[in-house]
């Protein structure tokens, strides 16, 4: 087992390899009463062609096949997990992203037996026909819930014209079309080739102590059987710089609402400290120019154009990058026209300054060291945030590394090379 001492956070973790290949995180915190762990798998709603362990040829899933995986992980033959868990003094829960599936308990008693439900429920897939068609009306009802959420609708609507043709414009949770395809031959498909322990990781933070706690690790592994480990061969559309430039819709809503998206086509480094510095940089340049202390925010705010709704974002994952502005605004077109004014002329900018970047730094470690102070932060950011050989701890020192020369050509890349488009939803009259 590995030992990595991080001294600015003052935090040792621990890290081992098993023989089935599962890779294992331990981060003790004696302080502590809770426990939380996480079991996640690298696999999203944007795997949906791939070839299946065993196989040769690549297969085509239904979409949103991931998300109802995850949810028929919780019902076995004998009963609803989330109950055992519940006798057990834990609670569970789960969630799906684009491109990743995380389980989740925390409690603050009996780890050794929850961490072993855990494992073992996310190990061991019940599907039959007959929940899988129970299920389908559950996850029907949630996406039609999502339909009818504008916020949810604006996001999507951005990605479908930045990303006309890559799954990453369907719902997480697929269609109600799209679910009624999914068969308990497609789920067993999907989890043998991506629930494999090669392909998933384990993190533990709390109070325990790490070498007994991974002996228990070791050994519920090594009483069960995996196929050997193989590479997962994934096919993606090709991106280019071809994008829906704009896009409406009308909804039940009191004033409209604007979105503007631009699409990365740069290439991105392979390192994975370099991948982090990216995305801090390109966060670090979203806030100069649009923060709610700069003043391009200011002003826009004292015209009217934007309120308290206005947001942004970068994007980072496996394969795709991009980053949206978003807000209520009663002249959408105009603000948008200005965010892009914005951008056009950011090398020149009053606000891209060296003391400006430095205050920024300052926030956001604050804001950092503020928040490993939660132990579900940390356990809901460590797994989302594994670069290759780069985990959340890493990130103080690489915050500190960049320069305004960083921002300057993150930005620049970004709009150099990328594809812009806009989305608006209006009032129904």
């Amino acid at each position: 087992m590995n030992k990595q001492y991080y001294q600015q956070i003052n935090e040792t973790l621990y890290e081992e390899t098993l023989a089935n290949g599962l890779k294992v995180f331990l981060l003790p915190k004696n302080d502590y009463h809770k426990i939380y762990g996480l079991f996640t798998t690298n696999y999203g709603s944007i795997d949906n062609e791939f070839v299946p362990l065993g196989q040769e040829d690549f297969v085509h899933v239904p979409d949103g096949i991931a998300h109802f995986l995850e949810h028929k992980m919780f019902e076995k033959e004998d009963g609803d997990v989330f109950q055992k868990f519940g006798q057990q003094g834990a609670s569970a829960n789960a969630f799906t992203s684009f491109t990743k599936t995380s389980y989740l308990f925390s409690t603050t008693d009996k780890l050794e037996l929850n961490l072993g439900t855990l494992l073992d429920f996310v190990q061991a897939p019940y599907f039959t026909e007959a929940t899988v068609e129970k299920e389908k009306g559950i996850i029907g009802q949630e996406i039609q819930m999502y339909d009818d959420d504008p916020n949810w609708r604006l996001f999507f609507g951005i990605l479908g014209n930045l990303y006309p043709n890559h799954p990453l414009h369907i719902d997480i949770a697929g269609t109600v079309d799209s679910i009624a395809e999914i068969t308990a031959e497609d789920l067993y498909t999907c989890y043998h080739t991506f629930y494999h322990p090669s392909n998933m990781t384990l993190f533990v933070v709390g109070n325990f102590e790490p070498e007994a706690l991974m002996t228990f690790i070791r050994n519920n592994q090594d009483s069960k059987e995996f196929a050997p480990a193989k590479e997962i061969a994934r096919h993606f559309p090709e991106e280019d710089g071809a994008v829906i430039k704009e896009g409406k819709i009308q909804m039940a809503v009191s004033r409209p609402k604007a979105v503007m998206g631009i699409k990365g086509l740069d290439q991105l480094p392979t390192d994975g400290r370099a991948l982090l510095k990216y995305r801090n940089a390109a966060n670090f340049f979203l806030q100069l120019l649009l923060g709610n202390t700069s003043q391009n925010y200011l002003q826009l705010y004292n015209e009217g154009l934007l309120d308290d709704s206005f947001g942004y974002e970068f994007n980072l994952d496996r394969g795709f990058h991009f980053l949206d502005v978003s807000s209520d605004t009663d002249h959408p077109e105009e603000l948008l026209n200005r965010v892009t004014e914005i951008f056009e002329n950011f090398a020149t900018d009053g606000e891209m300054t060296e003391e400006n970047l430095a205050l920024l730094k300052k926030k956001m470690l604050g804001k950092y060291f503020q928040s490993l102070n939660s132990l579900e932060y940390i356990a809901n950011q460590f797994s989302q945030n594994l670069f290759e050989g780069i985990t959340l701890f890493d990130v103080p020192e690489v915050i500190q590394e960049i320069t305004l020369a960083d921002v300057l050509a993150v930005g620049k890349a970004l709009l150099e090379k990328g594809a812009t488009s806009r989305f608006y939803i209006y009032p129904n009259d």
